[in-house]
């Protein structure tokens, strides 16, 4: 199946971070935000490193955000893909981070999964020199690690960026 990324990139100009999914999964686009599988840990993680709660609204998502100067977005504009998984991804085309990078005071992109990555490094990596740090997927179908030790081993590095 053709998808199309429909959901606009979360930022303002006082973004210093972006975070990088490779596509939003079928939930996200039904939903119309990122992250938005219920069982997906994005969001718990977040609020577990910066001591938040209940970030179970899409309002609150952005409140959030925006507090902690976080923009989100994804690496493909299309492509081809069975369900959410990007173990099927086929022919993708890049987005255009341009607005992003012109309008926020972006320090460092974090990419979600090896995909997001790995496609990140294919068609960004001789065009944006910011630091790009890549980060384990919070998918539900990357539960090989723990919430815990993903949080205390990798996400925490997203804090170390915003002071």
């Amino acid at each position: 199946m053709i998808v199309t990324h429909t959901i606009k990139p979360f930022y303002d100009k006082d973004s210093k971070i972006l975070i990088l999914g490779s596509i939003p999964s079928v939930k996200s686009r039904e939903l119309n935000f990122y992250y938005a599988n219920p069982r997906n840990r994005f969001w718990s993680l977040m609020e577990e490193i910066f001591n938040e709660e209940n970030l179970n609204t899409i309002e609150k998502k952005k409140i959030f955000l925006k507090k902690y100067h976080i923009a989100l977005y994804d690496v493909i504009e299309q492509c081809e893909i069975e369900g959410s998984s990007d173990t099927t991804i086929k022919n993708p085309i890049p987005v255009d981070l341009t607005p992003i990078l012109k309008t926020a005071k972006i320090k460092v992109i974090f990419t979600t999964g090896k995909k997001a990555y790995n496609l990140y490094q294919k068609f960004f990596k001789n065009k944006i020199k910011i630091t790009v740090i890549s980060l384990p997927s919070t998918s539900p179908a990357n539960n090989k690690k723990g919430i815990e030790e993903i949080l205390k081993k990798e996400y925490l590095k997203i804090k170390d960026y915003l002071n």
